[in-house]
């Protein structure tokens, strides 16, 4: 780093917090100063879509093989936000995405195409991207190894899908930019998360635990953006993991957050996004969600009734989200402090030698090349029902792997003492032909007004989070509850747990890769980069990351072959009707003879519409982002290149009486070339 002046590893105030001791004072830090004026402002909001394959590949959240797309629940999006000082020109864009996990490569990719629109004007360092952290996203977005072959390989055509999308959004927000105002709001919710390690929470010190005394962290934070008279978007802020779907769910869906942007985007507000209509943009993003599950219970859900006890609980947890970010957002107020800032540096996380300041027992530490441990290989199971390998088991119960000895491969001793007491399975950070996740990692700062987001490449669990918020708030001298861990941003390595956690070697502390002092070489760098933004210094840009561009880019996919019609019927052709009449809370099911979904993602549109008569006019009601609709593809017994879509449509009790029918959009594939069809049903009524 290229600072003025050093930062005080030692000082006993640092030395405090890393231990987990609350800091009230701010001596040797400077304190950030407004760079314009409250209110002075441009803000602009946008929206695309992000969703890619639906059908055929894999999922991105749990890493499970079998759980492969077989149709779609509720269209991805991407929701951007753009904030420019109108004092000095300084700006900062903020992007949350319905997906699992922004991964370093797809990061990589957004900087390239923006740096080829805009110049220098959104980069790596005043551009954060982040991920809500779903389970039921597309999967082989990622060109990171470990993240790609649990979806069968890269797929160049959900990454893409994803990148554009990004940018999309970030382009239509630049586009609305417009003089506005920001204000900020808080509040809690406390039935929304359960802590899935408490084991694993209850070996943190008094001092931690006492910031969260039911083991959650039931911090909400809306930052509502207006311009003029009108609201234009808000993005909340709340620790959950997007798990209300378990791994029995093969529908592409973003989950409670995306159910949460659902309400108040489309029920309350009445955007129509693939009208075009961007009137506002709700996103509800992530903190330090490591350790928070949406699975209240803390029991597995049952495999007998995935569809019904998951969608009641991604409805449930979504709703209280919607409702408790609502309830920030109308008592938000206007902010003391003007201006952005913003602040990157990327990271060596295989080898950081931290500070005695910095770790729990004041002695010198150091990090390692990522590993993944048998705690990581047995899944979290309070939100898994099934896992890949049953004889894993969480914390140090695994017969198998310690009677094999662990693996032994590449790793060095060195290595296996940072990581211990984890039992390695997969040295992801030293295999061949390069490492399988991301050795070098970005961590972030932005401030727009009071509100501070501290962002790393991770999961970070409440505790953990906390630790950071501390060293940043102390370096900025801020109040606490005014600084963010921003998780799930920019890139992707796994979770981050206290060096105490890590300890009993739960999921989290498995999942941790860079070994027990993880977390304190983050909170060592968070530290400097926050005192480099306090001492208004240029912190440098650090060591580069990997061109994951390069290199083999393996798919275990067989190509999709050409489409043919189902046996006996055209392209189009209605297989199964539906009836005369239905009544509310009924279910509409309808078959046609379609084609791949794969072969056009329908971005921005839709792959069906719900129609209703309106005279001689048949207006669209409701589509395939709505929550009461479901796309779902199949082959047809014995024929390998037909495709059979259903579409499904729970008629919800606000749906209005009259004449209806459904319209579904193919397109089939011969060679190289596609050719759109339609299908449309015969006219039922619904009464």
């Amino acid at each position: 780093m290229t600072l003025t002046r050093r930062s005080m590893l030692a000082g006993t105030a640092t030395a405090a917090m890393a231990a987990g001791v609350a800091v009230t004072g701010t001596a040797g830090a400077a304190p950030v100063h407004a760079t314009g004026e409250p209110g002075g402002y441009l803000v602009g909001a946008g929206i695309a879509d992000v969703t890619g394959a639906v059908a055929g590949q894999g999922m991105m959240g749990y890493s499970e093989l079998d759980q492969v797309a077989t149709g779609l629940l509720m269209r991805t999006w991407a929701r951007a936000y753009i904030v420019v000082d109108r004092a000095t020109g300084d700006r900062v864009a903020f992007v949350s995405a319905d997906i699992a996990c922004l991964f370093q490569s797809v990061h990589l990719a957004v900087m390239t195409q923006l740096a080829q629109r805009f110049g220098g004007m959104y980069t790596e360092r005043n551009v954060n991207l982040n991920a809500t952290h779903n389970h039921n996203s597309c999967g082989g977005t990622a060109r990171e190894y470990a993240y790609s072959l649990a979806a069968y390989g890269f797929q160049s055509n959900s990454h893409q899908a994803e990148v554009d999308g990004i940018v999309a959004a970030l382009v239509a927000a630049h586009d609305t930019l417009a003089p506005g105002t920001l204000s900020l709001g808080h509040g809690e919710l406390h039935d929304a998360s359960a802590n899935r390690s408490r084991v694993a929470f209850e070996l943190n010190p008094p001092g931690d635990k006492s910031e969260f005394p039911n083991a959650i962290d039931p911090k909400v934070t809306v930052l509502r953006l207006r311009q003029g008279a009108k609201d234009i978007g808000a993005i909340t802020w709340f620790a959950t993991h997007g798990t209300s779907l378990t791994d029995a769910n093969t529908l592409i869906s973003a989950d409670n957050k995306g159910y949460a942007s659902y309400r108040w985007e489309h029920d309350e507000m009445g955007v129509r996004h693939r009208d075009g209509g961007t009137g506002f943009v709700a996103a509800f993003a992530q903190t330090n969600a490591g350790d928070m599950t949406p699975n209240l219970g803390l029991t597995p859900w049952h495999p007998s009734g995935p569809t019904e006890d998951n969608r009641v609980n991604c409805a449930l947890i979504g709703e209280r989200q919607y409702q408790a970010g609502r309830a920030a957002f109308d008592a938000a107020r206007p902010m003391s402090g003007g201006g952005v800032e913003a602040a990157l540096r990327y990271l060596n996380m295989a080898d950081i030698a931290v500070d005695g300041a910095y770790t729990p027992d004041g002695k010198p530490a150091r990090t390692a090349p990522a590993m993944m441990g048998a705690a990581a290989a047995a899944t979290s199971s309070e939100d898994n029902w099934k896992t890949q390998l049953s004889f894993l088991q969480e914390g140090d119960t695994n017969p198998v792997v310690a009677a094999l000895g662990g693996l032994n491969g590449p790793v060095e001793q060195w290595m296996r003492d940072v990581q211990a007491p984890k039992l390695i399975v997969a040295p992801l950070g030293v295999l061949p032909p390069r490492p399988w996740v991301p050795l070098t990692v970005p961590i972030q700062i932005l401030r727009i007004g009071d509100l501070v987001l501290a962002s790393g490449p991770a999961e970070y669990t409440v505790v953990s989070g906390l630790r950071i918020r501390r060293v940043v708030a102390h370096a900025l001298s801020v109040p606490l509850e005014n600084v963010l861990l921003q998780g799930y941003s920019n890139g992707y390595s796994g979770y981050v747990t206290t060096p105490e956690e890590y300890a009993s070697q739960q999921y989290e502390g498995g999942e941790t890769l860079y070994g027990r002092w993880t977390l304190p070489a983050y909170v060592q760098e968070f530290d400097r980069l926050a005192r480099a933004v306090a001492a208004r210094t240029d912190p440098g840009r650090g060591p580069a990351p990997l061109d994951w561009t390069s290199g083999l880019q393996p798919n275990l996919l067989p190509p999709v072959p050409a489409d043919e019609p189902v046996a006996g019927h055209a392209f189009g052709d209605v297989l199964t009707p539906p009836k005369p009449s239905y009544g509310r809370g009924e279910a509409v099911v309808v078959e046609f003879c379609g084609a791949h979904p794969n072969n056009d993602f329908h971005t921005g549109a839709g792959y069906f519409e719900i129609e209703r008569a309106d005279g001689d006019r048949w207006n669209t009601e409701y589509d395939d982002n709505d929550w009461c609709t479901e796309l779902h593809w199949s082959r047809p017994p014995g024929q390998s290149s037909a495709s059979i879509v259903a579409v499904h449509w729970t008629i919800p009790d606000a749906a209005e009486a009259g004449r209806h029918r459904i319209r579904y959009h193919g397109d089939r594939r011969d060679g190289a070339s596609t050719t759109p069809f339609t299908g449309t049903t015969t006219e039922f009524q619904v009464g």
